[in-house]
């Protein structure tokens, strides 16, 4: 069964989310950064590995928050609170299209945002900045 994991990155009240670029599976569509873990990495290298390749910034991953499991294929994810150590994020344009720092109200109206991400948000997200502002 295939793995992956999704990056969770607060700041200010707002979460990072990007839109995917046309060259990648689900183009354009909204969601958290994240892809999948390769053989022999733990979750954290594989957080830290995505999070550098998508956007170019050094993340420190905290705890496991979620696990998701989507329906359509059974591709289970594992998402992970991770504290942002660098500020300039520089997105891959081979991967995402757009990156935006958003409230969770804001992540819902995305168009074409991923279900599992939706989800999320529904779910854990608000719960979550509340924790961390605390």
């Amino acid at each position: 069964m295939a793995e992956g994991v999704v990056i969770v990155v607060p700041r200010d009240g707002r979460f990072l989310i990007i839109r995917r670029s046309a060259h990648v599976v689900v183009p354009g569509a909204w969601c958290f950064v994240g892809g999948a873990i390769e053989e022999g990495e733990s979750h954290e290298q594989a957080a830290v590995r995505e999070f550098t390749e998508e956007v170019g910034g050094r993340i420190r991953p905290l705890r496991q928050v979620w696990e998701y499991t989507r329906p359509s294929d059974g591709l289970k994810l594992y998402w992970w609170l991770a504290e942002l150590l660098d500020g300039e994020l520089t997105p891959n344009p081979y991967e995402v299209g757009e990156l935006r720092w958003c409230t969770p109200d804001e992540i819902e109206q995305l168009p074409g945002l991923l279900d599992g991400n939706r989800a999320f948000v529904e779910e854990v997200g608000r719960g979550l900045l509340g924790d961390i502002r605390r």
